[in-house]
This record gives C-alpha cells, structure tokens and sequence, in this order.
C-alpha cells in the first residue's frame, strides 16, 4: 500500500508544475478596410485562388511536367526533405527523455584466491570462487518542474517549422519553374519579333538604297535604316543569350544538366486564362504561407526555451533502481535467496555558476520578440498583395495601348514633306521598341 501511494504521488507531483509562459498566439492588428474595397467586393466569391492546386492553374501539359520533374529532382527540396527527417528524429531524441530509461545486464566470473594469502579463507569454503549475476536497471528523471516537457515542446515546433520550411521550398521552386517557363515563352517572342524586325529593316534598308541612287532619300535616310538593322540584329544575339541563361537556371531547378528546355506552343493563352487574385483577400489567407507558419512555430519553440531556461533554478530530481538474481552456483540462481534489489534517489541544484542561469533565462526571453516577424509578414503582406495585382493590370492596359498607339496604319498619311525613309524608320523603330516592352 505504501508503495502505491509513494508512485501516486510521484506521478502527481511530475505532472504538477510546469514553469514558462503558456505560447498565445500573437493579436494581429490588421486593418478592416483595404485599398480599393469596392474591387474587392467585386470579385469576392465562394472560391479562392489558394484553393486551385498548382496543376489546375495553369492548363499547360509541358509546364506541368517540368514541375514535377523539379519536384522529383531538384536539390534543394532534396535537403529541406533531409532537414525535416533529421528534426524529426531530434524530436524523437527528446521526447524520450521523459520515459524511464530500462537497462539489462548479465555476466559470469570464475575466480581463484589464494589459500596462504594475507585473508585466510573462511571455514568451509575453497578457493575456487564462482559469480553468476543477471538482472535489469531503470533510471527515470522525475519531471517535476516541467523542463523536460518545454523541451520536448520546443523540438515538436522545430519539426513542425522545418516542415512549414519544407513547404516554403516546395511553393518557391514552383514559382521559379513556371517563372522561368514563362520568361522563355516571353523570350521566343520577343525573338521572333526582332526577326521580323530584322527582315523589315533588311528591306527597308533596301528601298531606301534605292529610294537614294534615284535622288529622293538622302545618305541620312540611309544610315538611319542601316542603324535600324543593326539594332535588330543586336538584340536578337541579345535574346538569344538571354533565352539559354534561362534554359541553364530552369535546368538547374529540374535538377539536369543545362540544356534545351522543351515548352508548349499555347503559352500565351494559357497564361491569359489563368484566374486573376482578387483584391482585398481575407487576412486569414496569409495564415496559408509557409513563411509566416514558420515564423510562429519558431516563436513557440523559442517560448518553450524560457520553461526550460527557468527550470534551472530549481535541483533535477532522478531515480535509480537495480533487481535482479546473484549466485555462486548457476543452479541457484532463480532461487528466492539469490534475490537483489536497491531503489535510490538523488537531486542535484545549481548553488553557484556566477550568474549563468539569470543570463540565459533572460536570453531566452529576449528571443520571443521574433512575434514582431509575425507582424510585420501579415500586415506588410496584406498591403502589398492587395495593391500590386490591381496596379499591373492598369500598367498592361497601358502598355497594349502604346504598342497599338505606335503602329504604323495606311490610313494616315504623312505629309508630303516629312515623307522620308527617316520618318519611316521613327515610326518602325518606335514600333519595335513598344511591342518589345509589352512582352516583358
């Protein structure tokens, strides 16, 4: 009955204290109205963009296809998914702590002592000596002030941010996939209209030569044609250089070697089908991203950290126990004489170490101010998500309009007295310029 009571207690007094602030989730102050909430309101709907899984996003098998193989190969989602196995198992390490740790042992020994020796023998005993021993050993820290309890908290939310971390991984290597997939797309256009700028300068350059052997253009007109041809000519070596720098970082991402990347004819249209984020998102949105999940996991596990640092204060309590059998004859050795057993308890408290535990208990609460990431990722995210889609919808608008703004229509006619291959070249070459810019 004694004994009963005596593990009653102990189990309740483990369970009784533990010492660190409780982690609450932060109070994020976020605005109620956001830029522009009549567009919000507009395009809210039952569905969310969040909602849409990445190979739905964009309806394009080639693009689809390079994002699994980078998700397959790429090497740093290859060490993110190592560096959540190892938190894992850390977390493992740590959480086995709090479980009494169980020992077995066996042995034998055959010794000899001599009969003539400083310690005579006792009557009736020789000096063959036999030993045979087996038995088990439990060692336990009793967890009275909860300091094995923050740790094993504070390794659970380092798992869960290196997972969140992991994640994070995940969406950027998608991002930078299709980023680059769509830069080439862009790049091949921009190519195929500096070659047909080429071929209208080439022509021009032509006319003109002979508008001047017949006197009506002047050696002016020719060199702005010739100027108009060479910068065609440049900026295609230009884009040809930037489409295989393209080719080896999406390489890269795929984890291959750099080389052609293959991309679908119907890019641009798959593009200008993909639904557009809405402004004026919900807060709780943000809650989605990795990196803000990752910032509140560490700042848990930097609130357990201040249980843990304060539990040095108080002495560590352990317990020790041996059962097992002991006999000089194996024949004896399940016998009830041959029975042993010792139970002891022991604790040990810092007296002095010259301030080491105030130091680092102050160290760790200077580390929960990582709350402040938290904020600063909701509230600066909320505003510039909000804005930015909405303004480059407006700055594509406008620049469609200058490309159709600067072409050139055989409707309007150019006075008599401006109508010089120098004019025309102006006109081509402002063309060319706008249109190469609305393909950025």
């Amino acid at each position: 009955m004694k004994r009963c009571l005596f593990i009653v207690v102990v189990c309740v007094s483990t369970a009784s204290c533990t010492l660190g602030p409780n982690y609450r989730r932060p109070t994020i102050g976020l605005p109620s109205a956001y830029r522009d909430t009549t567009a919000a309101v507009a395009h809210r709907g039952p569905a969310s963009i969040a909602d849409v899984q990445w190979f739905d996003l964009f309806k394009d098998d080639t693009l689809g296809q390079l994002v699994r193989t980078a998700l397959a190969q790429n090497f740093d989602l290859q060490i993110a998914a190592e560096r959540v196995l190892q938190a894992r198992e850390r977390f493992h390490i740590v959480r086995a702590d709090q479980f009494p740790v169980v020992v077995g042992s066996a042995g034998a020994s055959q010794n000899r002592v001599s009969e003539i020796g400083a310690r005579p023998l006792p009557p009736g005993f020789g000096p063959d000596i036999s030993d045979v021993q087996a038995g088990f050993g439990i060692a336990w820290e009793l967890d009275v002030w909860g300091r094995l309890r923050r740790l094993n908290e504070a390794a659970r939310a380092q798992y869960l941010a290196t997972e969140e971390a992991r994640r994070g991984v995940v969406i950027t290597l998608i991002a930078d996939v299709t980023d680059a997939y769509f830069a080439l797309q862009t790049l091949d256009r921009q190519l195929a209209i500096a070659g047909g700028t080429r071929d209208i300068a080439v022509n021009g350059l032509r006319l003109t030569e002979l508008r001047r052997d017949r006197g009506v253009a002047t050696r002016l007109d020719v060199r702005q044609a010739e100027q108009l041809l060479y910068t065609a000519t440049a900026h295609i070596a230009s884009v040809q250089r930037d489409i295989a720098q393209t080719e080896d970082a999406l390489s890269l991402l795929l984890g291959q070697a750099p080389g052609d990347v293959a991309r679908g004819g119907a890019a641009f249209q798959t593009l200008n089908a993909a639904p557009l984020v809405p402004s004026g998102l919900p807060s709780s949105l943000l809650e989605r991203r990795p990196d803000i999940r990752q910032a509140e996991q560490v700042l848990v596990a930097a609130n357990a950290q201040i249980g843990v640092a304060k539990a040095d204060y108080f002495p560590r309590i352990g317990l020790t126990g041996v059962l097992g059998v002991e006999s000089r004859d194996l024949t004896e050795l399940l016998t009830a004489p041959a029975r042993t057993w010792s139970v002891g308890a022991a604790a040990a408290a810092p007296i002095f170490n010259a301030g080491r535990t105030r130091a680092n208990v102050r160290f760790s609460e200077s580390i929960e101010r990582l709350e402040r990431e938290v904020r600063v990722g909701h509230v600066g995210d909320e505003r510039d998500h909000d804005a930015a889609p909405r303004l480059f919808g407006r700055e594509v608008l406008g620049a469609c309009g200058l490309v159709q703004a600067a072409q050139p229509t055989p409707d309007v006619q150019l006075p008599r007295d401006t109508e010089s291959g120098l004019d025309i070249g102006n006109v081509r070459t402002e063309s060319w310029r706008q249109r190469s810019r609305a393909n950025l």
